[in-house]
This record gives structure tokens, C-alpha cells and sequence, in this order.
């Protein structure tokens, strides 16, 4: 019943430096498409605008929607098919307004009746209005920055107190890589980084450092048993010997994600989705990334010894 059977031989080690080139490359790719997208996708939690969800008992085209709301002169308005709904039925969509339509004036009233007016009172009817000001959108999008700033800082200083420093710096080196991943696929995807994807990328430091804790301990463990040992060879069995743990406990939460992501609606898209490559890329770092760390720093301590 064992997934990974004890006395594995697996050389992480070996393929750190292809790891590494791996690694450089999904970022590259991650800061090119923020580069194209003109930055993050910024949802209105940190842009400022209003947010609409309307809901339609027939399922129009989105050009059929953009042609009703032509009218109010409301500029650059984006429309989003969010799908079916769940409990009510009919089709749903999202109308985002930027902020120079709707700063000072609440235009949903507008747009439901120009709506309406289209496709008939009765089948359109607005499910939510959110409004966020420009100033109120810049304040969080840069308390989002700090918090994830933050949370990565000190997970890394925990790491370092807790063992040793090169084993913390290694931990946030980790973490960064994870959050730059994540950001970066988000870009690919052109998700809406909102307030959700913000708790999704501190979810990911906090389920990254907890595995980068379990084989950091057990490195330190045998380092101490097995003093005459090389560095790589320890780093090596200690991820051997907790590779069961790391699958299991990694894979049982993908599971629950992959539910999330496909079962979940789109509401939660962009949450499960972060949260599905941010648990995947933390186990990746914290074998390929904290761990070889460690053994970089120890080569380069004994050549300035030589």
C-alpha cells in the first residue's frame, strides 16, 4: 500500500542545475507576459471601478451586450462570460466599468435598465454591484504587495532561527521562486489579480515553508549523525526518506484544488488555480530551490577554505 517504498535512491542532487535553468526559464516566461499584459490583470479590489454581475434567463452574445450598453457612453467596459448559474439558471455575466466611468456616479442603475430595455425587464436582473475608488484600490494593492513581502520575509527569518541562516535564506529564496511562479501563470492566463489571489499566494508561503521545515529537519538530523558524510549525499537521502510524506501530503491537497478549481464555479477560479500551481511549484522549490542552497553554499565556503 506504500505509494513511494522506503530505500529510495533518487540523485535530486544531480539535477539541480537543470532544475535550476528550469526555474529561470518559467520566470522569464512569467515576467515577459506581464511585460505584454502591461502588468498584472488587475481585478477592481486594486484598480478602482465598479463591478457588475448580471444575470440573464437567456443566453446572449457578448456583442449583444456590449451593443445595449453603447449608449450610455460608459468607455472602455469590459464583458466577461462568467457561465451558468449554479442555482437560479440562465446565463451570467460580468460587466466591469473603469474608474473615469463610474468614479462618482453609480451607474448600475443605468445599465440595468438600458439592459432591460434590450432584452426585457424580466430577463435580466443584477446579482451583485461592487464599486472600489481609484485611491481606496492603489492603498490595498499595496498592502497586498507588503503582506505577500512580508509573510515570505518571515517564514524565511523562522527557517534561519529555527536551524541555521543558509537554511533560511534557501527557504525564502524558495518562497520567492513560488510567488514569482504563481504570479507568472496567473499573467499567462491573464487571471484577475484580485483580494482572493492575494490569500491564495499566502496560502502558498505557508503550505511551501511547512514542507521546506520537514526535510530541513531531517537534513540537520543526519548531518548530525552522519558528520563524515558528504553534504550532497545527506541532502540527498534526507529527501529520499521524506519523499513518501511530501507526495502524500502535496497530493491529497491537489486533489481537494482540482475538485475546487473544476467543481467550484468560476467565482473561485483564479483562486483555485493559484493555489494549484503555487502547491505544486512549493514542493518542486523546496527540493530543487531551499535544499541545493544549502549545498551551494557549503562548496562555496570550502573553496575559499582551499
Amino acid at each position: 500500500m506504500e505509494i513511494i517504498r522506503p530505500g529510495t535512491h533518487i540523485d535530486f542532487v544531480g539535477y539541480s542545475k537543470w532544475a535550476a535553468g528550469f526555474s529561470c526559464l518559467v520566470i522569464l516566461i512569467g515576467i515577459i507576459s506581464l511585460i505584454v499584459h502591461g502588468g498584472p490583470n488587475y481585478g477592481v479590489d486594486f484598480s478602482g471601478g465598479t463591478v457588475m454581475q448580471v444575470r440573464f434567463a437567456k443566453k446572449p452574445s457578448i456583442s449583444e451586450v456590449r451593443s445595449a450598453l453603447d449608449s450610455l457612453g460608459l468607455g472602455d467596459v469590459t464583458i466577461q462570460d462568467f457561465g451558468t448559474g449554479t442555482t437560479t439558471g440562465g446565463a451570467e455575466f460580468l460587466i466591469r466599468l473603469p474608474m473615469s466611468a463610474s468614479e462618482g456616479k453609480d451607474q448600475s442603475r443605468e445599465i440595468a435598465a438600458s439592459l432591460g430595455e434590450k432584452f426585457g425587464k424580466d430577463a435580466v436582473s443584477v446579482e451583485r454591484v461592487e464599486m472600489v475608488g481609484a485611491r481606496v484600490g492603489k492603498d490595498l494593492r499595496m498592502r497586498a504587495i507588503l503582506a505577500v513581502a512580508f509573510a515570505t520575509l518571515m517564514m524565511g527569518l523562522y527557517i534561519w532561527f529555527r536551524f541555521e541562516w543558509r537554511f533560511g535564506i534557501g527557504a525564502a529564496l524558495a518562497l520567492a521562486h513560488d510567488v514569482l511562479v504563481t504570479v507568472g501563470a496567473l499573467s499567462l492566463f491573464n487571471y484577475e489579480f484580485d483580494l482572493t489571489i492575494v490569500a491564495a499566494l499566502l496560502t502558498v508561503v505557508g503550505f511551501s515553508v511547512n514542507d521546506t521545515v520537514i526535510i530541513s529537519d531531517r537534513i540537520r538530523e543526519n548531518m548530525r549523525k552522519r558528520r563524515r558524510d558528504p553534504l550532497a549525499k545527506i541532502i540527498n537521502e534526507s529527501i529520499n526518506e521524506t519523499l513518501s510524506r511530501t507526495i502524500l501530503t502535496t497530493g491529497t491537497a491537489i486533489l481537494v484544488i482540482l475538485a475546487l478549481f473544476l467543481l467550484g464555479g468560476n467565482v473561485i477560479h483564479g483562486f483555485a488555480f493559484a493555489l494549484l500551481v503555487g502547491f505544486l511549484v512549493g514542493t518542486y522549490s523546496t527540493i530543487y530551490v531551499s535544499s541545493p542552497f544549502v549545498l551551494l553554499f557549503e562548496r562555496g565556503r570550502g573553496r575559499r577554505r582551499s
